[in-house]
């Protein structure tokens, strides 16, 4: 019975992520502009064109429905594989990729040019240390190549269910069960998990009046100056989404067309009468 279940596992995925037939463009952004404003950490948000996208956004009420690490060059930089082996396999541009968790392939290195075309949003996180940067990048890349485990292809059923149906209350349930294939198809939870093992917060509980237990070692070592009020208490990595991200009070919101050599100038923009 195992060919049947990966069998039905394949054309599930292949059904949810046939792309839609319209997809808008907001904003159009200068690859080369793009290319120099990212650093390697980045956290690059995707509004996606497939079928579980518009799930996904609709369960987390979020343009946002999947997230990449943005590694740079990175990975060509430890490989051993010889330049143009990595140019057939990720493109011409091989200091410029991502690692991202995909329903069809688990957890794959893909080009940046792969996203030119859809809707971004760049979420940078603020005074990461470089140590911990490089453990992140690390951690994520040593991910590369996980599958997913076809014993939870049942759960793909969810995704087919008309999600407009359930009661706002249930909506983040939906996405709650803590499952490989739940875990994998919201993708930022590879992402989420990294940032924790270092000690950077994403979206947090802040509860305030209590003590604080003793920190990690790793973590213990780079206390500075006063601690932040409050205890802070993780979310559970496969309950973040991509759209904790964007709402994370210590990820800056990056604006690549503000990134321009020239100033933004509003009275330069040619409006069609």
């Amino acid at each position: 019975m195992g060919w049947l279940r990966e069998r039905i596992f394949r054309l599930g995925a292949a059904y949810l992520t046939k792309p839609l037939a319209l997809y808008p463009q907001r904003a159009v952004l200068d690859p080369e502009i793009l290319r120099q404003t990212l650093r390697k950490g980045d956290i690059i948000l995707v509004e996606g064109d497939q079928r579980v996208s518009e799930v996904i956004k609709f369960l987390t009420q979020s343009s946002w429905s999947h997230a990449a690490l943005y590694v740079g060059d990175a990975f060509s930089a430890r490989s051993d594989e010889d330049a143009a082996e990595l140019e057939t396999r990720y493109g011409p541009d091989t200091s410029h990729l991502l690692v991202e968790a995909l329903l069809k392939g688990g957890v794959t290195m893909s080009p940046l040019a792969k996203y030119a075309g859809y809707n971004i949003r760049i979420c940078r996180p603020t005074g990461l240390h470089a140590d911990d940067l490089q453990r992140v990048l690390d951690e994520t890349m040593s991910q590369l190549g996980t599958r997913y485990d076809m014993r939870h292809v049942i759960e793909l059923a969810r995704y087919f269910f008309p999600v407009n149906l359930l009661p706002r209350r249930f909506r983040r349930t939906a996405l709650e069960a803590a499952s490989t294939l739940t875990h994998d198809v919201i993708c930022s939870s590879l992402i989420a998990l990294a940032f924790q093992n270092v000690g950077f917060p994403i979206l947090p509980s802040v509860v305030a009046g209590e003590t604080a237990p003793a920190l990690p070692v790793r973590w213990r070592r780079r206390r500075r100056g006063t601690p932040y009020p409050g205890v802070f208490r993780h979310k559970r990595t496969n309950l973040i989404t991509p759209r904790d991200f964007d709402l994370s009070p210590y990820f800056e919101i990056v604006k690549v067309n503000l990134e321009r050599p020239e100033p933004f100038d509003y009275q330069r923009i040619r409006w069609q009468e």
